[in-house]
């Protein structure tokens, strides 16, 4: 598409959007009067209306139910998450008994861990990315540490290439192969919180199969940013979190993905609990761990129902819109912000702004990641009392994200007028 730099084609994109309604079906927040641009769903999605209605109903279902509740009423309890398996399978390319909603991220990667990581004296090695989301790391130490190993000697971090950002796939793949007789896992954000890269996932997949390790992906950037095919891809497990781009609140449910494969492995390792065993025979208390096949089989505990309530006032928004459709817009929004931002570096004069974001739209998401040269938290500072809700990473990091749902062009363009100013 060729962009112009004018409020008006701002604003025709936007009565041209077949997804223009879908902002409606959201809270957005206020200052002074006036909406505030939002941009920062890559930390916490905005609220839909609808949550309160589904909340409502659990709590409603509380008072006149009480303890029947896990099994009456329009969501009993007990069965609450099955209704989230479908929608959440649809965003992550997987099938129903692949996938789980359960407790915290990074809560879900220890669990995955458990299973996944089994390091042998041949192959005990854990390659990740450049700068992977802090809590990643300190989980895989962890392990690490339990095993008796050293992170030293387990510890494969790729960088990129010298005054680069993002990592290319050439040298992903060529460090897999390096160390393919040691390898054990590859560990990867689907999307770098960092950087905004999107990663060539499948490829990387089938690298690290044919070096003999496993392959696991934390998702908490890209679920609901991007599509994605984990069961196609042959990726052996997954984890994610729901607040970001899947709009489910602060510190709303997270989900599990575990490929087929193993889906009637019972006797792989992993932390049990009631509720990951037989569900048919769950209530007779039986002192026998019997997994249920699938993901289902790591649950721990009864699922909590008002954070599923949450959850799927989001999943009926992403059913309707279609992952696919948004991802279009999402494209054209990033893409109508980064030609903006290069007019302004442009008209300065000199780059005073750098996108460490891949340029091909298909090695991002929403995000573009902007390293601002000399004064950048004071800019930050005045965005936000501007009125641009954004996230602000040290050293010198803007993180900027228009989401489809509920973000526009002329909310873009109006970041851009913010920022020329400043």
């Amino acid at each position: 598409m060729d962009f112009k730099n004018t409020l008006a084609f701002a604003q025709q994109l936007d009565e041209d959007d077949p997804l223009k309604d879908f902002r409606k079906k959201f809270y957005i927040p206020e200052k002074n009067g006036k909406p505030v641009i939002y941009f920062c769903g890559n930390s916490l999605g905005l609220q839909p209306q609808s949550t309160q209605h589904y909340l409502a109903q659990v709590l409603e279902a509380w008072q006149h139910l009480a303890v029947e509740g896990h099994f009456s009423g329009a969501n009993p309890w007990s069965t609450f998450h099955k209704k989230l398996r479908e929608p959440i399978a649809k965003l992550i390319g997987a099938l129903p008994i692949e996938v789980i909603s359960m407790n915290a991220l990074t809560v879900n990667l220890h669990l995955l861990l458990v299973s996944f990581y089994r390091p042998t004296p041949q192959r005990y090695k854990i390659l990740v990315e450049h700068k992977p989301f802090p809590s990643d790391r300190y989980a895989l130490s962890s392990h690490i540490r339990w095993h008796g190993l050293s992170e030293e000697d387990c510890f494969i971090e790729l960088r990129p290439r010298e005054h680069e950002h993002s990592l290319r796939t050439e040298d992903i793949l060529q460090a897999i192969e390096q160390h393919k007789e040691e390898l054990a896992l590859v560990l990867f954000g689907g999307i770098n919180y960092l950087s905004g890269q999107l990663f060539e996932l499948e490829k990387i997949t089938q690298a690290a199969h044919q070096a003999g390790a496993l392959m696991g992906l934390d998702l908490a950037h890209a679920i609901g940013n991007v599509p994605l095919q984990l069961h196609q891809w042959q990726v052996d497990f997954a984890t994610w979190c729901t607040y970001k781009y899947l709009n489910s609140g602060p510190g709303g449910i997270a989900g599990i993905f575990i490929h087929e494969k193993f889906a009637h492995q019972s006797q792989l390792p992993r932390f049990a609990g009631w509720y990951g065993h037989n569900e048919e025979r769950r209530f007779l208390m039986e002192e026998t761990f019997q997994p249920i096949p699938g993901a289902d089989g790591w649950q721990l505990s009864n699922g909590p129902a008002l954070l599923f309530a949450s959850l799927k006032a989001s999943l009926d928004i992403f059913e309707e819109a279609g992952i696919e459709n948004l991802r279009k817009k999402s494209i054209q929004l990033t893409g109508y912000l980064e030609f903006l931002l290069a007019g302004l570096n442009k008209k300065a004069g000199k780059e005073r702004i750098n996108v460490i974001t891949p340029t091909n739209s298909e090695e991002r998401g929403c995000q573009l990641s902007l390293e601002i040269t000399g004064r950048g938290k004071e800019y930050f500072q005045k965005l936000t009392k501007a009125g641009v809700i954004l996230d602000w990473r040290e050293p010198n990091i803007l993180r900027v994200a228009p989401v489809p749902l509920y973000n526009t062009f002329e909310e873009v363009y109006n970041f851009y007028k913010i920022l020329e100013e400043i």
